[in-house]
C-alpha cells in the first residue's frame, strides 16, 4: 500500500505573512494567492480564471473545479477586520484589475509577458513568496493553501458540509480528512453540548 504524503498546511501568522510579502511585490500575486487561499483552489484552478468567472457587479466568482469535484460561484470576500488591505477580496481585486493589461486572452491571471498565467509559473511565484516570508520549503508550494483554508475552516467550527461547498469537494469524505480533533477539544466541545443540554 502507497504512503500517503503528509498534508501540509500553513499557520495563520504564515498566511498573513505570505500575503504580505504578495502585496509588497505585485497586485496580481497578492490577488491570485488571497483567491486561492479564500476559495480553496488548486493552482490549475486560479490559473484557469477568466475574466468573465469574475462579476464584480454582484461580487462573486465562478470556479470551475478540477477532478471532478463541483463548480460553484461563491461571493467575493470583503472584510472589515485589522487586515483589511490583505483580505479583502473585493478591494484586493480592484487594485490588481486597474493595473492588468488586457491580452485578449480573457484570463483573469496573466504573466508579465501579458499571456495567461500557467500553473508551473504560479507554482514557482508562490514558492518564492512563502519562502521570503519565512515559510519552510516543504510548505512552499500552492496547494498548501486549500490545505490551511480547509484546516483553519474546521478548527473554527464551520460545518463540514459548508467547508466541503467552499473548496468545491464532490466527496465529503475529502472534506473529513482536514479533521484533526485533539482529547482537549473534544472534552470542550462535550462541555459546550452538556451545557446547552441540561
Amino acid at each position: 500500500m502507497a504512503k500517503r504524503a503528509r498534508m501540509t498546511f500553513l499557520t495563520t501568522a504564515e498566511i498573513l505573512a505570505v500575503l504580505r510579502e504578495a502585496k509588497a511585490r505585485s497586485a496580481r500575486d497578492h490577488a491570485a494567492i488571497l483567491m486561492t487561499y479564500r476559495h480553496g483552489m488548486r493552482a490549475s484552478e486560479v490559473c484557469s480564471l477568466k475574466l468573465t468567472d469574475l462579476d464584480m457587479k454582484n461580487r462573486q466568482v465562478e470556479i470551475k473545479r478540477v477532478k471532478g469535484s463541483l463548480r460553484t460561484v461563491q461571493p467575493l470576500a470583503e472584510h472589515a477586520g485589522n487586515n483589511r488591505a490583505l483580505f479583502d477580496e473585493v478591494r484586493v481585486l480592484k487594485a490588481y484589475l486597474a493595473e492588468r493589461n488586457e491580452d485578449g486572452s480573457g484570463y483573469l491571471f496573466l504573466s508579465q509577458k501579458g499571456s495567461a498565467l500557467t500553473t508551473t509559473q504560479f507554482y514557482r511565484i508562490f514558492r518564492d513568496i512563502a519562502l521570503a516570508a519565512g515559510v519552510a520549503r516543504e510548505k512552499a508550494h500552492p496547494h498548501s493553501l486549500k490545505h490551511s483554508r480547509c484546516t483553519n475552516l474546521i478548527a473554527s467550527g464551520v460545518n463540514l458540509m459548508e467547508v466541503r461547498q467552499l473548496v468545491g469537494h464532490k466527496s465529503i469524505g475529502s472534506t473529513v480528512q482536514y479533521i484533526a480533533v485533539s482529547d482537549q477539544q473534544a472534552a470542550q466541545a462535550a462541555r459546550r453540548a452538556d451545557a446547552q443540554m441540561f
